[in-house]
């Protein structure tokens, strides 16, 4: 799916009122501001340039797997990014919101989005809300490591910039300026954040006549975004997230805005074009689409690779629930003292509901996330153990081995109080437990009527409100 919007700026190059000349790109060079992109120097090139820009990947590093046609994933980014890098010059970066939560999970998983990102090219990487919530030092130590991490109006408590304001890229000769700017709603404890409109205005004031147009990475909402953009004559282009949906591109008086979002599956492709007669300002000017990164793109090899070796750091570190940052879920009706038993327990009085599940594709779960390799991940754990993170229940795959797979307790709840006294009933509601693991993302096919027969047990068969009796 695409959506395109294009429009002209006359002689984009040449009217802007702070350049200086080609000195001072020798000037940003030693100043260590500008970064080389594509294979000429110099003059322009004449290959197109096209900034492709990604948001709210939300820790989404590959689709799950669960089920066919998913969207999104670095693996199919890359051979967007590859494909367009044959005849064009290309330049990489995020409007931010890649990582998935704080814990130590999320964090070495943004780890590894950043590194799938370098190894696509990427220029600059916004601060988002997800990556202020890892803290300042933590985002400072991954830019000293190399990440190009940039924001323009976060600072710590003590008023010193969190990393760069922004990057100058050169590709093919020409200088283009990645402002980055998040919106004042993800301040923190520890970070402070400015209007942002101020804010682009001064880090390209710092660095003018030291590049030839101007974009925003900005992580802002909506009704946030178009502000900033009506704000903004000065710079070409502004693109955004987290807004609820991707948002077209469209012009705010000069400027060119547009926005993606929803787990990396859009990426906002941006293009300068030049003038067909280069003596003319005629025909040239900046336009952009939204791609939807799915199928026919195949999986980059490289990124594949790169996602095996967080798999195996995963295998290594073995999360807990605890680390991971997934709760695990509760009911409030469940004792105290109620801890998972164990579907043995189960057997004893339920042999024939069991059977039920035993020859359901529930009994499998495991054994499918072994087979695609992500039984380390304890996103993929979650719907795929038996009662995840609940007393009694699976911890990780070394502590707890005879916790796989979904059995009982993960629809029904801890049952052990439920094994003493059998007049105490279990405290899920079977049938209300579906759409957590079936949700819309892992299970678009999810059609609770159909499904609901095909594991339905019980004798009298459950009812709505009730639990399996003894």
């Amino acid at each position: 799916m695409k959506l395109a919007c294009g429009f002209a700026r006359p002689c984009v190059w040449r009217t802007r009122p702070w350049l200086l000349g080609v000195a001072a790109v020798a000037v940003a060079c030693a100043a260590g501001l500008v970064l080389h992109f594509g294979s000429r120097g110099g003059a322009a090139s004449d290959r197109p340039l096209v900034i492709v820009v990604s948001a709210d990947t939300a820790g989404w590093i590959i689709p799950c797997g669960c089920t066919t046609n998913q969207s999104g994933g670095l693996a199919r980014r890359a051979t967007y990014i590859k494909q367009l890098a044959v005849d064009s010059d290309v330049i990489v970066a995020d409007a931010g919101g890649a990582a998935g939560g704080d814990s130590a999970y999320d964090r070495l998983k943004f780890a590894a989005i950043l590194s799938g990102e370098e190894a696509m090219g990427l220029a600059a990487h916004n601060l988002g809300g997800s990556e202020l919530s890892l803290g300042a030092d933590e985002c400072r130590r991954l830019a000293e490591g190399g990440a190009p991490l940039i924001s323009a109006n976060t600072t710590d408590r003590g008023g010193k910039p969190i990393v760069a304001p922004l990057k100058i890229v050169d590709a093919g000769g020409r200088r283009i300026a990645l402002v980055g700017v998040v919106s004042p709603h993800y301040a923190t404890a520890e970070i402070q954040v400015a209007p942002p409109g101020p804010a682009v205005l001064s880090a390209l004031h710092d660095v003018a006549g030291r590049y030839d147009a101007a974009v925003v990475l900005a992580y802002l909402p909506t009704e946030e975004l178009e502000t900033l953009a009506h704000e903004l004559p000065e710079v070409d282009a502004i693109v955004g997230g987290p807004t609820l949906q991707s948002i077209p591109p469209h012009k705010s008086g000069p400027t060119l805005v547009t926005s993606i979002t929803n787990k990396g599956k859009f990426l906002a492709t941006l293009r300068w074009q030049r003038p067909r007669d280069k003596s003319s300002s005629g025909s040239g000017g900046w336009n952009a689409e939204i791609v939807e990164v799915a199928e026919p793109l195949a999986d980059d090899s490289g990124q594949l690779a790169g996602v095996r070796r967080f798999e195996e750091e995963l295998s290594q570190r073995d999360f807990t629930p605890a680390e991971a940052g997934f709760a695990p879920m509760t009911a409030e009706s469940q004792p105290t003292d109620s801890a998972v038993a164990g579907s043995d327990a189960c057997r004893k009085c339920h042999a024939a509901e069991s059977h039920v599940c035993d020859a359901s594709r529930h009994h499998g779960a495991w054994q499918s996330l072994v087979a695609k390799g992500f039984s380390a991940d304890a996103f993929c754990q979650r719907c795929h153990t038996n009662a995840y993170g609940l007393p009694g229940g699976f911890v990780s795959a070394r502590r707890t081995p005879d916790r796989v797979n979904v059995d009982c307790e993960s629809c029904h709840g801890p049952a052990s109080v439920h094994v003493k006294d059998p007049k105490n009933r279990t405290p899920f509601t079977a049938r209300e437990q579906c759409t957590r693991c079936h949700d819309r993302e892992n299970s678009p096919q999810f059609v609770y009527d159909t499904y609901w027969p095909r594991i339905e047990h019980g004798s009298p068969a459950t009812k709505p409100g009730t639990e399996i009796a003894p």
